[in-house]
């Protein structure tokens, strides 16, 4: 019997690398690799199923399954994660010091739904106070004017969503003052070149982070993994076998960042930042599985349904393909 050949689209990093390159094999699967930006992949996997398997917004497909209508199921893997507090990005000539000083201001946001931005509402409202509510929204194209939502969404009468002017974009906003801030996974060109009034609000963004480790011990999820929902019905060993594949291929890398022999990643100091995050989070920096990622789910769908994303509170076992929630031991 031949494998079952599969298109695989998956951002391109140290813990996917394994399986591009074919250090891992997945059972049964003869795997078609693209390495695309989440931009590309949640747009064509959402609006057209354009892939066999595919990296999924978590906050996407939350919404997909909310609605009862997910061309995807997912996988346990969490292929993108990241403390958020690195994400609020603001005009320190705007009178913004604070996280209440964000009330009533302008924020950017290149889609309302990105989970990197469910997560900053909701620490933002837990931790500092301030409702989705209280900030006027506006949305737009980072650096390319307009972008539509992935997929459509329907929000409360109390959100404030303004739509950015035609031919502008939030990163020229943001230089020429138009707007007091940005939140987003990724930082504001103007930003990355260094403009003298574009800052972070957490300007000691690791210390917040790892405060908030401590305290709640969550490690925000991003993205999982998907599986064409008729494909796992044909071929019900196929959730195991990715799991297991893009475990051991995370496995890997971690195996690889410890070697210190010489960096495997072009930056310094890698064996510090490691230690560092072993120390707070311990030997699974980077947890898989369902197990050990309950109450970071619970608070994501939490904050989704409370930000009136889904319709309703999605369950975890709703989430997940049943035969990637358990796992066989010796």
């Amino acid at each position: 019997m031949s494998d079952l050949k599969l298109s695989i689209a998956m951002g391109d990093y140290d813990r996917t690398r394994p399986i591009v390159d074919g250090r891992v094999k997945i059972d049964g699967v003869d795997p078609t690799c693209m390495l695309l930006s989440p931009e590309e992949m949640f747009f064509r996997a959402f609006r057209h199923q354009a892939f066999d398997v595919s990296e999924l917004s978590l906050s996407s497909y939350s919404i997909s399954v909310a609605r009862g209508d997910p061309h995807y199921i997912a996988v346990p893997v969490f292929l993108s994660r990241a403390f958020r507090h690195t994400s609020v990005y603001i005009r320190n000539d705007k009178g913004i010091e604070t996280p209440k000083d964000l009330c009533g201001k302008r924020i950017g946001i290149a889609e309302y739904q990105l989970s990197a931005n469910v997560w900053v509402r909701g620490i933002l409202e837990d931790e500092y106070g301030v409702k989705p509510s209280d900030i006027i929204w506006v949305r737009g194209g980072m650096d390319t004017p307009g972008r539509p939502e992935k997929i459509r969404i329907d929000l409360p009468s109390g959100i404030q969503i303004e739509e950015a002017p035609p031919g502008a974009t939030l990163n020229q906003m943001l230089i020429d003052g138009e707007i007091d801030g940005f939140i987003g996974p990724r930082w504001p060109r103007c930003y990355g070149e260094g403009h003298a009034k574009v800052t972070r609000l957490f300007s000691n963004s690791v210390q917040v982070a790892e405060d908030y480790y401590k305290r709640t011990k969550i490690f925000p999820i991003m993205h999982v993994l998907g599986i064409r929902r008729t494909l796992a019905d044909a071929n019900p060993w196929l959730p195991g076998a990715l799991f297991k594949a893009f475990s051991n291929a995370k496995t890997m890398a971690l195996q690889a960042l410890s070697d210190t022999s010489a960096t495997k990643v072009t930056m310094p100091f890698v064996e510090d930042n490691l230690h560092r995050a072993r120390a707070l989070m311990g030997d699974d920096i980077w947890s898989y599985g369902l197990k050990s990622n309950e109450a970071v789910l619970e608070t994501f769908l939490r904050y989704h349904h409370e930000q009136r994303l889904s319709p309703r509170k999605v369950r975890m076992d709703e989430l997940f393909h049943p035969a990637t929630t358990e796992a066989y031991s010796l």
